[in-house]
């Protein structure tokens, strides 16, 4: 066996990247443990797509060391994070990163530390962390490292070992965290976690690995001739980082802000990404100067962009340059559906991001929306209990007031849209929004991809299958009499109104048939239909 005693910049790229790759190769298997029997895990898919962005990161450094690499890491995984899982994982090399980059080379004793930060760092990002989750795997991974490394210097053995034993602690999981063991799973965040550490071995054994194919995401088609260049009051997308000992983001923020928009200042005490647009990109560029060294300058003129674009003649002569007016309230959600998004635009929604199970948003995309919106105060709707920690990093980062309302369905979100009043400010607003939303019970019925008994329900693969606010209730195999079950236990005295959305492989005349039905017997209540055109679930019920 190699005997590797220390790492430099070099291997620990490749370290990593070879890690992001045995993740992203394997996430159909860290999905297919989902707890519950649905077609949609996504906690593989999330992990891969934030590790993958650290990677892209890795890829534009010239200049290959353990600082620079501890950087792109950290920044990449901050900004691609999506999902719990993935948000979790960002922060975990977060810590990681922060403790090596000012090391030259890093030894066994460094690496367990290294771990241990971040372990550290991710305990503190999560506000109430559940054991026998890839919380647990990480911190019984670095607390055993860093018992090895007291004896072992060797890297290959030592990497190893830490493997081994973060598959001990995985397969442990079950017995921590209830719900895994009934449904006969190891924790998924957990599993994708000892798969960065497979790519770490194979990286010092010399098995590269090699990113398996993927499908290219359709990228929605933008009309550039439908923009109006009097809208852009600042012609400079501005771009850069500063290398730094000691600065604060948050301040260097606050000198930028008189000279642009739509401004992003992100980053640690020694490395500050900034994003600007601005009319005066020298005067930007010379207050960072003062901070210290630029790098991964750019800068682009967006009405010289949108001319090539468009191949329409110009002249600065005839340009007015305008802005709209600043509003006082902006509203992001997150959704799928054609149904679903008709609904929040009429209900005055600014920006939509497409996602949702299986399609979370990562950290930058919401980053983006919220930068994109010209509003004193933002309101963001993740819909999804697993978009609820990207959109708090989203606020975090963003250089505006921020809510996020923790919704975790949509008709949770639709509820909030339809409490919401332009007559109050943001702290009652967000008050009147929580206490709507507490009141929403959320149905979803979908099918079972495999054999599962859950709370007593015997579930065959294939099976209808209704679940009541993220539980199991019911499952068979007639789509009407599974949705119909389902209402029932909905049902309580309080309840007023029932809300049906139907997706995109239910007809409206099967819609209405339930409707009627549920009509017949609970002849007081209020029963409406929409479509929704929401894919896997053929429908999605709210009871008030």
């Amino acid at each position: 066996m190699k005997q590797t005693t220390l790492l430099d910049g070099q291997l620990l790229k490749q370290m990593f990247i070879n890690g992001a790759y045995e993740l992203e190769n394997n996430k159909e298997d860290v999905n297919a443990l989902n707890v519950f029997p649905v077609p949609d895990g996504d906690t593989g898919t999330n992990m891969a797509a934030t590790i993958m962005a650290a990677v892209s990161e890795l890829e534009k450094i010239k200049d290959v060391n353990v600082t620079n690499v501890c950087d792109a890491i950290s920044m990449g995984s901050l900004m691609g994070a999506r999902g719990n899982s993935g948000v979790i994982l960002s922060q975990l090399i977060r810590g990681f990163a922060k403790f090596l980059k000012t090391k030259e080379t890093i030894n066994t004793k460094d690496f367990a530390q290294a771990l241990k930060e971040g372990v550290n760092t991710a305990y503190k990002a999560v506000m109430k962390p559940t054991e026998g989750t890839i919380l647990t795997v990480a911190r019984e991974t670095a607390d055993k490292a860093i018992e090895i490394a007291k004896k072992e210097s060797n890297f290959e053995v030592f990497i190893k070992l830490i493997y081994e034993y973060s598959n001990v602690s995985l397969n442990k999981t079950p017995e921590i965290l209830p719900v895994l063991k009934q449904a006969g799973v190891v924790d998924a965040g957990g599993k994708g976690l000892t798969l960065i550490y497979l790519g770490f071995l194979k990286a010092l054994l010399g098995e590269i690995n090699e990113a398996k194919v993927k499908q290219q995401e359709k990228k929605e088609e933008v009309k550039y001739s439908q923009i109006d260049t009097s809208d852009i009051k600042f012609s400079y997308c501005t771009e850069f980082f500063i290398k730094t000992k000691n600065a604060k983001p948050e301040e260097f923020k606050e000198k930028i802000t008189k000279y642009g928009d739509s401004i992003v200042v992100v980053g640690t005490e020694e490395l500050i990404k900034v994003h600007i647009h601005t009319n005066n990109p020298g005067i930007v560029l010379e207050e960072a100067l003062k901070l210290g060294e630029l790098i991964k300058i750019k800068i682009d003129n967006m009405k010289e962009q949108h001319r090539n674009l468009t191949d329409d003649t110009y002249s600065d002569e005839k340009t007015e340059y305008t802005s709209q007016d600043e509003k006082e309230y902006g509203f992001i959600t997150i959704s799928f559906g054609e149904g679903f998004k008709q609904i929040f635009e009429e209900l005055g929604v600014d920006k939509i991001i497409e996602g949702g199970q299986t399609m979370n948003p990562s950290t930058q995309d919401i980053l983006d929306a919220i930068n994109n919106i010209n509003a004193k105060n933002i309101f963001v709707l993740p819909n999804n209990k697993n978009i609820i920690l990207a959109a708090e990093q989203a606020r975090d980062l963003a250089n505006k007031n921020v809510v996020v309302i923790p919704t975790r369905s949509i008709p949770q979100g639709i509820t909030a849209m339809l409490n919401f009043n332009p007559d109050s400010n943001a702290d009652e607003n967000k008050e009147i929004m929580m206490e709507a939303i507490s009141k929403v019970k959320t149905g979803q019925v979908t099918f079972a991809v495999r054999n599962t008994n859950f709370d007593g329900i015997e579930v065959n693969e294939g099976d209808i299958i209704g679940i009541l606010n993220g539980k199991l209730v019911n499952a068979g195999s007639n789509l009407n009499e599974v949705v119909t079950k389902l209402v029932d236990n909905m049902i309580d005295e309080d309840s007023e109104f029932i809300s049906i959305f139907y997706g995109n492989e239910v007809s409206e005349e099967d819609a209405a048939k339930v409707q009627e039905y549920i009509k017949e017997k609970y002849s007081n209540l209020d029963v409406n239909v929409y479509f929704g055109g929401q894919p896997i679930y053929y429908y999605i019920i709210s009871v008030e």
